[in-house]
Order: C-alpha cells, then sequence, then structure tokens
C-alpha cells in the first residue's frame, strides 16, 4: 500500500459493473494520475440479466462521451420508451409506465389534478392518452429529442434495451483505450494489513499479487472483499420483497422489435420480455416459496414467442443491501453492493450511482472517514427510494386467491411508503424526499393502473370551468395523437441510423 494520496485503484471483477467502473474512472480520475487496473476471470461467469435501462443512463454515455448511435450498433440495443404492466393491478388489466412527461400543466398547477378532476367528473379517458411516450410506444414509433423538435417531442424520455455482455465488452474496449490495465485471473486471497485490517494487495493464482490503495468490489453475489474480507452484513428486505430467484432465457426475436419493455405478473412472481435487434430476452423472477424451478423453468419455455436460443440460466438472489457500501479502503459497487429486483430496470442505474457517488466523493488518502460515511448514507438512500417505489407494484395489487399475491397484498410496508400511497391516494399530492429516483409521474402510473389512484383531486384544479377543462384536456389528446402519428416507426429509425452490423448483413443478404 502507498503512502499518502490514492493513486492506484483496483477493480475486482469485470462484467458490468466492473467495465462500467473502469470505464468512469479512467475517463475521468486517469488524467489526474489515478491508474486503474481491473482483473477479472473468463473462467467465471457474469449474471448479465440487466438488459433494460432507464434515462439516466444516457448522462453516464454523454460524460464518457460515447456516440449513441455507435453503443446502439455495438450493443444490438433497442430504444425504450417505458414498461407495460400486464396482470398487476387484477388479470387482465394492463398500463403502461412511461418515461417523460404527462400532459401539460394549467395556470401553474399539475396536470395531474386537473385529468383527476375530469375523471371524477366522468371523464373515461387514461393517463396514458396524454403521454407521447405512451401512445409512440404503443404505435411502434420511435424518434430521438432534439432542440429543435418542439416543446411536445421534447416531453419525451427515451432509454434503452442492451445485450449486457455486449455492453460490458463495449466499454471494457473503451476503458482499455483510456488507460485501464486488465488482468486475467481468479482472485485466491485478499491481503490485509495486520493492524487496520485495510486492503493491501489481491493474491491471484501462479503466485502474482496485485497491490492497490483502493479496492472496488464487482465480485457479484460473492461480496468477496467487501464480505468475506471486510465483514460487511447485508440488511435483507426479503420481507417487503419476498421474489428471491430468476430463471432466464433468450429466444429467436419475432417481428419488429417494440420500444417498451413488458413486465406480466405471473402466479408466484412476474415476467420480464427485452427485445433486442438481434433475439428477445425473457425471464421469470419469483418466490421460491410458492413456486418451484422446475414449474418456473417449464411456465417460463411455455410462454416464449420465438425459439429458445439459450439454455435456461437460474439464479439465486436476496433483496437488500450491504451494511457498508464503503468499508475501510473498500467500495462495493453492483451486485456486490445490494440487490432489487429489475422491475423497474434500475439494476444498471444503481451501478451508475455508486460509480457517480464515488467519483463526486474520491478520496484524497486512503483512510477517508468523512467520504466514507457519507457515500454510505447517500447509497442506503438510493437503495431505500427504489426499494419503496417496487414494494408499491406488489402492495397496490387487487389480486387474491393466489397464495404469493394473498401475501404481498397483506403485508406491512414501509411507513415511508405508507405515507406516500396515503397521499397520492387522498388528492394526487406527492413530494419527493432528497434525490429520490422516481417521480410525481412514475408513482401516479403505477398507483391508478393497478386501482389505487387518487380518489380526489386539489382545490386548485377547480379555478376553470369544465367546459374549459374538457376542451383543454382534449386538444392535449389530440396534438400526443397527431405528434406520435408523424413520427417514425421504431424499426426505421433503427434501421437508418444503428442498426447493427450483423442484423444489417443478415437483411441486406435476404
Amino acid at each position: 500500500m502507498s503512502e499518502g494520496s490514492i493513486k492506484r485503484v483496483v477493480i475486482a471483477g469485470g462484467g458490468t459493473a466492473g467495465w462500467m467502473t473502469a470505464a468512469a474512472l479512467s475517463k475521468i480520475m486517469g488524467p489526474a494520475g489515478i491508474k486503474v487496473t481491473l482483473i477479472e476471470s473468463e473462467a467465471i461467469g457474469t449474471v448479465g440479466v440487466g438488459e433494460a435501462t432507464i434515462p439516466a443512463i444516457m448522462k453516464f454515455n454523454a460524460q464518457l462521451g460515447i456516440d449513441e448511435h455507435e453503443f446502439v450498433r455495438a450493443t444490438q440495443a433497442t430504444y425504450k420508451l417505458g414498461i407495460e404492466f400486464k396482470n398487476w393491478g387484477d388479470l387482465g388489466e394492463s398500463y403502461f409506465h412511461p418515461f417523460g412527461r404527462i400532459g401539460f400543466d394549467l395556470d401553474g398547477i399539475d396536470f395531474h389534478q386537473f385529468w383527476s378532476r375530469l375523471k371524477q367528473e366522468g371523464g373515461e379517458h387514461g393517463l396514458g392518452d396524454y403521454s407521447l411516450n405512451t401512445v409512440a410506444a404503443y404505435a411502434g414509433k420511435f424518434v430521438r429529442p432534439e432542440p429543435d423538435h418542439g416543446q411536445v417531442i421534447n416531453q419525451m424520455g427515451y432509454a434503452f434495451h442492451f445485450d449486457a455482455s455486449l455492453y460490458a465488452a463495449f466499454l471494457r474496449a473503451f476503458a482499455e483505450g483510456e488507460g485501464t490495465t486488465r488482468i486475467e485471473g481468479r482472485i485466491e486471497h485478499v491481503e490485509q494489513d495486520a493492524q487496520s485490517g485495510l486492503l493491501t494487495a489481491l493474491k491471484l493464482d501462479h503466485d502474482r499479487e496485485i497491490e492497490g490503495d483502493l479496492f472496488i468490489d464487482c465480485t457479484g453475489f460473492r461480496g468477496l472483499l467487501i464480505g468475506q474480507a471486510l465483514g460487511s452484513q447485508y440488511v435483507d428486505w426479503s420481507h417487503w420483497l419476498p421474489c428471491n430467484r430468476a430463471v432466464a432465457v433468450a429466444c429467436e426475436k419475432q417481428g419488429d422489435p417494440v420500444p417498451y419493455t413488458r413486465s406480466t405478473a405471473r402466479d408466484a412472481g412476474w415476467q420480464w420480455r427485452i427485445p433486442l435487434q438481434h433475439r428477445t430476452g425473457n425471464g421469470y423472477v419469483y418466490c421460491d416459496k410458492f413456486l418451484s424451478a422446475e414449474d418456473a423453468e417449464e411456465a417460463l419455455l411455455g410462454s416464449l414467442d420465438g425459439a429458445p436460443v439459450s439454455s435456461p440460466n437460474h439464479l439465486r438472489f436476496q433483496t437488500g443491501h450491504r451494511d457498508q457500501f464503503w468499508a475501510g479502503n473498500c467500495v462495493a459497487i453492483g451486485l456486490s453492493s445490494g440487490f432489487l429486483e429489475p422491475l423497474e430496470s434500475t439494476s444498471i442505474h444503481l451501478i451508475q450511482m455508486g460509480i457517480a457517488k464515488l467519483i463526486a466523493l474520491f478520496p484524497d488518502a486512503i483512510e477517508a472517514p468523512i467520504e466514507r460515511a457519507e457515500y454510505n448514507r447517500l447509497m442506503t438512500d438510493d437503495f431505500t427510494h427504489v426499494r419503496d417505489f417496487l414494494i408499491l407494484h406488489y402492495k397496490a395489487t387487487r389480486r387474491s386467491g393466489a397464495p404469493f399475491w394473498d401475501y404481498v397484498r397483506t403485508m406491512s410496508i414501509p411507513d415511508t411508503l405508507q405515507q406516500k400511497m396515503d397521499l397520492l391516494r387522498s388528492r394526487g399530492r406527492f413530494f419527493k424526499y432528497d434525490a429520490e429516483l422516481f417521480d410525481l409521474t412514475s408513482w401516479l402510473v403505477v398507483a391508478e393502473g393497478q386501482g389505487w389512484g387518487p380518489q380526489g383531486y386539489s382545490p386548485a384544479a377547480s379555478r376553470i370551468t369544465s367546459a374549459n377543462l374538457t376542451q383543454s384536456l382534449a386538444n392535449m389528446r389530440d396534438v400526443y395523437a397527431r405528434t406520435a402519428k408523424a413520427m417514425p416507426e421504431h424499426q426505421a429509425y433503427i434501421d437508418r441510423f444503428c442498426k447493427a452490423a450483423g442484423d444489417k448483413m443478415r437483411a441486406d443478404a435476404a
């Protein structure tokens, strides 16, 4: 271990978390004299279930200077306007959680208050009719918002579906180009200072030893550094989020990919469908108290809309997080720091938040108690905010008769969530806590989509006449419908700007 300031950062593990970390640290901290080394073994597989993202990933790519179309081509990506939820409120029901805004505020009052008033007066149009993302998604349309596109299109938000292994490979090439050194090898022992307990080196096979000043644990669920060596304990949230297993499989794509993720509630959990340019990703997240691995695999394979192109991959996990994300001179990022099921595509986002906060609090000395304490506080808040939003999906269900859904519908929930649900249900009131990820739109569409939406509205929404309100909202619906109709097809946009080379060659050959 060197004395004084940190010069050597050692990342244990590759995959999405490791290579995102390496790319960001090399790009941003490399010019400050920080040397980044990443250790990974090709013999150790990666989980790679996170193939859907949220709009914040564009900030990460932009900070690295990554060209979006190049990134989409390299990762076989498609665009994502939101998530369709099927059978979550009750069987046979569906709703859409869009990125971007819903409606236009009127006279400085939130749009949804006027929508709620019109609903109370007999209006029959759902929130989706006032969301360009929703209208465009169901029409199979996409265009990337640009400054000259006008106010309506620039209400849109978007993210991506991509192949996580290709994303890791893309970032590996980027990181190595920025100076990251990759070492192939298996970590056999973690060396620690006898007095302080701080990490000093990672001992690899064939008697190799890699010394460092700051260590990043990206070893996945094992938590080789943060848990096994430094003893950071796991805070278990499975009593609120009981799903603890998943089975994933890819299948042949059928037709053009839609610009949204699909989440379908099943008997003991939920199933994802993520369309890429070259295949479709599928998975069943479930609780093994209510469903066996064999039955989960059978249910997943029986619901695919194309022939499987891989063998089912079974995963075990526990929802929660480390009580210390940063312990000693080690920071856990990715699955080693905690896990929240990918119901709202937050897995990669939490990696991104870990990296961003590390860079913002990057220490100038190996012992950094002030920075460490603040990092742990902020990351705990991030995980807690996402946790509450995920619990909302389960608690707000009206499904009954299935043991899993009866449990989550009737379970006790955190006070922080109960307060938000009560405020939202009464008159549509919502307040973000600190730097909370999900905003009013997200909470509103999930609650309303599952039958727990506002039962009243703010008195301020009574300031215009019913006739003017009806006409104003009709005009909004018309604008969104016409704007979406004029947009290019999602596949046509990809074909023009960012079709993956393999797919393009196959299309040309055909």
